[in-house]
């Protein structure tokens, strides 16, 4: 059987992954070496830790790929993996370790856990499975077949709104959304939700515009984030400061880019070089060309994901690709948002590319599940064909 799965392994699929978390050590690796070395006295303090993060996260996607996938449509399993997502964001809020602002990790001796990542992939798998068992329903009774998961899918945004992070808020509701589009509902019924979700943001935009300052749902600091989307270089000492470095390793970089390791910008003039803002330190290194090439990578990557997921015959392994891929997908388009200014910054990660331990293995161990469902849908076509 693990011989088989390895041989239907979904190479299309597994070579991006590979190349973008190995190259994700050279780049975090020359984006943090400055920062290494001013804070810890060491070059190498980043790249050591990106380099078991990334053994780590192949771990995952091993585990993934050959993961007993019955175990995941079991109705009390799931329910355990909700609940422990909802302690974890709950011990964040009391335990966790508040970090600009906002209480993103829970310390651990080794590694810090950061609860968001966890409840991103959580999601996706309670809505793949509840939705998967209203498919033949949420047609034509929407209200009442969305009813409960949204309320819990909310409870988890809420306890993540109150962290307060923002983005991973955004991707799980994003999420949420493409997925029970993507479940059955009518396009009239999507059609709707879409522009009354596209009246809401407008809306909220306006509202920040106005009444900024003075909005009980808005901090001081995230309020300073919307006024440095607006207006960058009127900010360039303060809140724009990110962006506008941001704009000068890009430019910098032009087409082919300063080369591996002469990035000026990760010279301290760029805040969080090797996290939020890898790809700018990226495109300042390796230019356009560099940027191009992971972006197009990426893309493959997405829409073979999407494409697993469509071919699937199984609702709940369809979904759950669905799901998976718009996790890469919305994470990305917030970040390079940010990184050129069309979104306000929002302190998301580039997916497989920039540094972090949860991040990583989440993604990774999705990449394997994702792996795991393209096997098996290919090991049953065969086996049909055969029979035929």
């Amino acid at each position: 059987m693990f011989k088989e799965r390895i041989k239907h392994m979904d190479k299309h699929l597994m070579i991006p992954f590979l190349i973008l978390a190995l190259f994700s050590i050279v780049m975090v690796y020359s984006a943090s070496s400055y920062m290494g070395l001013k804070d810890y006295n060491n070059p190498q303090f980043y790249l050591v830790r990106q380099t078991a993060y990334v053994i780590g996260g192949l771990l995952f996607a091993f585990v993934g790929a050959f993961f007993p996938f019955r175990l995941l449509k079991k109705k009390k399993v799931v329910i355990l993996g909700i609940l422990l997502t909802i302690v974890l964001l709950l011990i964040l809020l009391i335990f966790g370790r508040e970090i600009n602002g906002a209480k993103s990790w829970i310390e651990l001796p080794f590694f810090n856990v950061q609860p968001a990542e966890i409840a991103k992939a959580t999601c996706i798998w309670y809505l793949a499975y509840i939705l998967s068992k209203k498919q033949k329903v949420i047609a034509d009774d929407f209200l009442n077949s969305i009813m409960a998961p949204s309320l819990l899918i909310g409870l988890v945004v809420a306890l993540i709104l109150i962290q307060p992070d923002t983005g991973a808020a955004v991707v799980i509701v994003a999420i949420s959304a493409i997925m029970i589009f993507a479940s059955g509902v009518s396009a009239k019924v999507g059609l709707m939700l879409s522009a009354m979700g596209t009246v809401l943001v407008a809306g909220v935009l306006e509202l920040v515009r106005h009444f900024g300052p003075h909005l009980p749902f808005l901090r001081g600091y995230q309020y300073q984030r919307f006024l440095a989307f607006w207006d960058p270089f009127a900010l360039a000492d303060g809140a724009g400061l990110q962006l506008v470095q941001s704009y000068y390793a890009l430019s910098r970089g032009g087409l082919f880019g300063v080369g591996i390791g002469n990035s000026v910008q990760k010279t301290g003039y760029l805040p969080e070089p090797y996290t939020d803002f890898i790809l700018s330190i990226t495109g300042e290194e390796l230019g356009l060309v560099g940027i191009l090439f992971v972006l197009g990578l990426f893309t493959f990557m997405i829409s073979r994901i999407y494409l697993i997921g469509i071919r699937s015959k199984k609702s709940f392994e369809s979904l759950m690709c669905i799901g998976i891929a718009t996790m890469f997908f919305i994470q990305a388009l917030i970040n390079i948002g940010g990184v050129i200014g069309l979104m306000p910054i929002s302190g998301m990660t580039f997916p497989l590319l920039s540094y972090g331990g949860s991040s990583m293995l989440i993604l990774s161990g999705s990449i394997g599940l994702v792996a795991n469902i393209s096997a098996r849908d290919s090991i049953e076509r065969s086996k049909a064909q055969v029979n035929k």
